[in-house]
């Protein structure tokens, strides 16, 4: 933390295609960095980086105001329609090495659309990934964005009833996190409050983890 006062949080997001990974990123930037659209592929191919502006009102420490900044770093998805795990993997461990080696990573979002059931294959190969990624300690380094909120609130579910109406495999991944989860509403992510919201829980998780990183070395 360069300035004593501004304070910056690093975020990686992962997910499948068309889980609404890119538009979380944009969401939790404040901005439209990332290409986000309908498409029968993938969108993503390689690895970005957006910085939100100064965010003012969130975060105080010590009695004290800082300016928040935001950084996020988008990937290609996995599954991929082009690339094989391999070429992903490869691609986010250059990416998280070359924009977060020094300053580290505080967390990973694992982004699932809440308005389509959690598989165990799909849990495990997500959780395999991460652990690629991530290594031993990626469960204090991650956090689940359950994206298309708004769809489960049609339906006539609370984030409480959906939650005791979930699968034990969604359930099962929660846990293994530290029920470490934010809904994220398609329709209001954009709005100022919404946004403000979501990223008071990312830095209280940022807290409850000490506010440690994890380092990532180029390779030799």
């Amino acid at each position: 933390m360069a300035d004593i006062s501004e304070m910056t949080i690093n975020l990686l997001v992962l997910g499948k295609t068309q889980t609404g990974k890119s538009a979380a990123g944009n969401s939790l930037l404040g901005s439209s960095d990332f290409e986000s659209c309908l498409s029968p592929s993938s969108v993503t191919t390689c690895c970005s980086l957006g910085r939100s502006c100064r965010i003012l009102g969130i975060v105080r420490r010590n009695g004290c105001e800082l300016a928040l900044r935001v950084r996020v770093l988008d990937t290609p998805s996995y599954p991929h329609t082009a690339l094989s795990k391999e070429q992903v993997r490869d691609t986010v461990r250059s990416a998280l090495a070359h924009h977060f080696g020094e300053e580290g990573l505080h967390l990973a979002l694992l982004v699932l659309r809440a308005d389509l059931p959690l598989c165990p294959d799909e849990s495990d190969d997500a959780v395999q990934f991460i652990q690629e990624l991530l290594g031993p300690t990626w469960k204090d380094f991650t956090a689940v964005l359950l994206t298309h909120a708004d769809k489960v609130e049609e339906a006539g579910y609370s984030e409480e009833a959906y939650l005791y109406s979930a699968s034990s495999t969604l359930l099962s991944l929660l846990s293994s996190v530290q029920h470490k989860y934010i809904f994220l509403d398609n329709r209001k992510s954009i709005i100022k409050e919404e946004r403000t919201i979501v990223l008071r829980k990312l830095l209280n998780f940022v807290r409850q983890n000490n506010y440690q990183v994890l380092l990532f070395k180029h390779k030799e």
